[in-house]
């Protein structure tokens, strides 16, 4: 195929942003709908015409940029990245619709700023290579940034500086690893780095300094204070963004450039990251039993369920590696979704504490509905989409150490537990006094917002194939190529 659908894909909402500058603020809305909408099906043919079957990168362009640096325009997906460019383009839908009355100040800019974001998430799961993937990771922070500190709640500013501190300091050790990199192998292409030899010591230094940066954006214990701040802040379509893309980054970053770059630098490292992993799974599950804030609630589970990814990830297990993508994927609809209902309950209550509500049922039935069907969906119940990724990354977990295997179950135990009386307290028993008196059911707008998730939850968890039909071949191929490296025992 010679359309470059990469490229447009990537940039598309860039050309949006630069024409709601160029229009009257009444259609910034519009244009931003349009603009998210035309990329997703734009995207449509990487899905329709990828290739399940080749392990190899397709789709791919490349141009030559920076000659003196041996650095290529290079883009191109495999059934890793696939995903999570699917994940973007979709989500960057929803935020534009969640946001429709949500945002009433600076309009031009935050829908600007939304798609800048969506052009930086696209861009960095479609990169082949460490210049263009560290490029899309910085320009993430811009709009990141902005949202939180713009248009988020009182405490906007301390959270948006605090989100900026941890980033840069991860960003910046990963630069210097970049240019380590750069200097000692010439390349920065990620195909040509898996095939070059490097001693282990230069592996640890950069296993420690590209670790640091995706360990931030996970974020694992116990670099992971910022999120339950920036969550809490940020305005309902900066907390989807958050936990549907932005947290997949790090994960995503391990998978492409830890795994089968710095092979021999992960074994030695390997029990550190798995017991951190198994930490933040526990560690995670109890501080979020005790929030009485829904936003922060949702946070800190989130740091619970990023752990399961690190864990799959770490297992260096086939089964633990596909859960992992499968589990970063369900987080991105889930907390997404959990997120999106919180927004729209907050528009008409203006409060987030737990105990103002109750009885939800009672005013708001598909409220209450879709509520429970996300819910359900966050505790892994069997037939919705959690319950897929979880169980095949304690399957990985228990191969490689039945111990840390444990701590997952008991996570997921005490998961079920902290969304199942988030979902009490709201819902059943008698009106709280944060919603008597409110009309608090959905809109049609809203309803329309919310179906294609529960749709995903449901499709995914009764067909998981859907999704693990994709990423299955580059997984075996990345467990192979680790293997093959010397350095470890991959058990595809």
């Amino acid at each position: 195929m010679t359309y470059p659908v990469l490229t447009a894909s990537t940039f598309l909402p860039s050309v949006g942003a630069a024409l709601i500058f160029l229009c009257p603020v009444r259609l910034a809305r519009w244009i931003a709908l349009v603009t998210t909408i035309a990329t997703l099906a734009v995207s449509a043919p990487l899905y329709l015409s990828f290739d399940k079957t080749s392990s190899a990168l397709q789709f791919v362009e490349s141009r030559p940029w920076i000659p003196s640096w041996n650095v290529a325009y290079g883009m191109g997906v495999d059934g890793i990245s696939l995903p999570f460019i699917g994940l973007s383009a979709f989500v960057s839908v929803l935020c534009v619709a969640v946001s429709w009355n949500a945002i009433q100040v600076r309009v031009w800019e935050f829908y600007a700023t939304l798609l800048v974001a969506e052009t930086a998430m696209i861009g960095l799961f479609a990169a082949t290579n460490f210049f263009l993937f560290y490029m899309f990771w910085e320009l993430m922070v811009v709009p990141m940034f902005l949202l939180i500190g713009v248009w988020g709640g009182t405490g906007r500013v301390h959270a948006a500086l605090k989100f900026l501190i941890f980033t840069l300091a991860g960003s910046l050790l990963m630069l210097v690893g970049l240019i380590s990199l750069l200097h000692t192998s010439g390349t920065l292409d990620f195909e040509a780095l898996a095939r070059t030899d490097l001693g282990l010591t230069q592996q640890a230094w950069l296993f420690v300094a590209f670790s640091a940066a995706f360990a931030v954006k996970v974020p694992m214990f116990p670099v992971h204070t910022w999120l339950p701040d920036a969550h809490t802040e940020a305005p309902t379509a900066g907390s989807v963004i958050l936990a549907g893309i932005l947290l997949k980054m790090g994960g995503y970053g391990l998978l492409r450039i830890a795994l089968p770059i710095l092979s021999d630098a992960v074994r030695l490292f390997l029990t550190p990251m798995l017991v951190l992993s198994g930490v933040a799974i526990v560690y995670g599950a109890y501080v979020t039993l005790a929030q009485t804030d829904i936003k922060r609630l949702i946070a800190y589970s989130s740091i619970s369920h990023m752990g399961f990814v690190t864990l799959g990830i770490f297992s260096l297990d086939r089964s633990g590696i596909e859960g992992a993508i499968l589990q970063m994927i369900n987080h991105g609809i889930i907390t997404g979704a959990l997120f999106l209902c919180v927004g729209m309950i907050y528009e008409r209550t203006h409060t987030r504490d737990v105990a103002k509500y109750g009885g939800l049922f009672k005013v708001a039935p598909i409220y209450s509905t879709f509520l429970a069907i996300f819910c359900l969906a966050a505790a892994g119940t069997p037939g919705l989409n959690s319950f897929v990724g979880e169980f095949l990354i304690i399957l990985g977990a228990i191969r490689v150490w039945p111990l840390i295997g444990a701590m997952a179950v008991w996570g997921v135990a005490l998961g079920a537990a902290y969304v199942l009386w988030l979902f009490y307290r709201m819902v059943i028993g008698e009106l709280g006094p944060g919603v008597q008196g409110v009309r608090l059911d959905l809109n049609i707008r809203e309803v329309v917002t919310l179906a294609p998730l529960v749709a995903l939850a449901v499709v995914i968890g009764l067909y998981p194939e859907s999704v693990l039909g994709v990423l299955r071949g580059s997984v075996t191929q990345l467990l192979a190529d680790v293997a093959s490296s010397g350095g470890i025992a991959g058990r595809p």
